[in-house]
């Protein structure tokens, strides 16, 4: 099947936006850097405008990866059973050397939320965990902050079915890329520039969590009684960071959060989902765990279940927190309404959190940055990286400090104090 190619001159236009936002803002490329792209084949408009901007930044080579739906769907409809726990752990292994050598990774996201939806559970669990243990070297990477990485998001058929059912092909395409443009701040004249003022907003909101060094943080809403420990030497983090090659960047566009590394073996009480998460097809909705000294020890869904369960039994550190955010309902992905079915957009509507595997960028140099350090002092690890959302516009959240003191710091989904 040909791709997909969008033809409104208001979308091209935007297209291109997008694609230079990426590259600029979202990468920042360098002169002479290489830069890997993970994509589905119906994000080639897109794609393609990234490889112009990467190319005219100065980037010395493109290399475009595309994954495609049918032949994915086509492994899990014909090949043999005993097969489902390989991956192509040569291709991982060399993104991770590409990685290692100094290439940035951009990964265009926007692939069939329910591709996966009425197969073979158990074989997409295997699949899942094959393909996780193959691309960890990879994750702990980018993890670690070591290259400049960016996510960013291309309106698909399948993708833009799901989130505008029952509009003709063409309407629900158009619709879902005005979405992104304008969740990804690209709709004005100048949208480096509006991401610089943005960036600087959730630098200040960060700078202020960190200057207050809470010991805890706690979430009260309906279904939800939830402390949350953070780990030893925390580090709030938002929008925009340099990482360990020296080049400051975006890692997601669009992103509305402040993020931090919750202590792996600290949150008490619980939680229920503000939102349905979408997962390798299959939408979990109404989540409700129990956390008991940082390990979820109950969980139930009112739909999804089982997947929820299959996710939590990846490995130990899947049952426990690697990272917390927090994000105002009055975002502008919140606004719009929208359920994107896209962790991407759907993690910036809402306060989340997520299970398994910590960001080191998220933890002080002060007592190291070993595997073993970070475990030490909180940070979890994992196979697993999920984000599902906690936040409403009926969520309190509060900062506890190391005496017990107590800070405002959300009151019905919105920020207390401006900054």
């Amino acid at each position: 099947m040909a791709a997909f190619r969008s033809t409104a001159p208001h979308i091209r236009e935007g297209i291109d936006r997008l694609a230079k936002t990426a590259v600029h803002v979202g990468l920042n490329v360098r002169h002479g850097q290489q830069v890997i792209v993970t994509a589905p084949l119906d994000a080639v408009e897109l794609v393609r405008r990234i490889a112009e901007h990467a190319y005219a930044a100065g980037a010395s080579l493109v290399t475009t990866l595309y994954g495609d739906d049918d032949a994915t769907l086509a492994r899990y409809r014909h090949a043999p059973e005993d097969t489902f726990d390989t991956a192509a752990t040569w291709l991982a292994d060399g993104m991770a050397q590409g990685f290692r050598d100094g290439a940035a990774r951009l990964a265009v996201t926007g692939g069939n939320p329910s591709l996966l939806k009425g197969q073979n559970p158990e074989r997409v669990s295997r699949a899942s965990r094959a393909a996780s243990i193959a691309n960890r070297p990879a994750l702990e990477i980018i993890t670690s902050f070591a290259v400049n990485w960016n996510i960013v998001a291309a309106a698909t058929p399948a993708w833009a079915a799901e989130v505008f059912p029952g509009e003709p092909e063409d309407v629900a395409v158009t619709k879902l890329w005005e979405a992104i443009f304008a969740a990804s701040r690209v709709n004005g004249a100048d949208p480096v520039a509006e991401w610089a003022a943005h960036n600087e907003q959730l630098h200040r909101r960060a700078a202020d969590l960190n200057a207050r060094r809470f010991a805890a943080l706690h979430f009260k809403g309906p279904g939800t009684d939830l402390t949350l420990g953070l780990a030893d030497g925390h580090l709030w983090v938002g929008g925009s960071s340099e990482a360990k090659n020296g080049i400051v960047c975006n890692p997601n566009i669009p992103t509305e959060e402040v993020f931090t590394t919750p202590h792996a073996q600290r949150a008490e009480g619980r939680v229920r989902s503000t939102k349905p998460l979408s997962y390798q097809g299959t939408l979990i909705e109404n989540i409700e765990v129990v956390f008991k000294d940082g390990r979820i020890v109950e969980a139930h869904a009112t739909q999804g279940e089982d997947v929820l369960r299959r996710v939590l039994d990846t490995d130990e550190g899947a049952r426990r927190l690697g990272e917390v955010a927090l994000v105002p309902h009055s975002s502008p992905i919140s606004r719009s309404g929208l359920l994107f079915r896209n962790t991407l957009f759907d993690e910036n509507a809402s306060s989340h959190i997520a299970l398994g595997q910590a960001y080191s960028e998220c933890m002080t140099e002060d007592g190291g940055r070993s595997p073993e350090d970070l475990a030490r002092r909180g940070a979890n690890s994992s196979l697993i990286h999920i984000d599902w959302m906690i936040g409403s516009a009926e969520t309190d959240v509060t900062g506890v400090g190391a005496d017990g003191g107590e800070t405002p710091l959300m009151r019905g989904g919105e920020w207390v104090e401006a900054v």
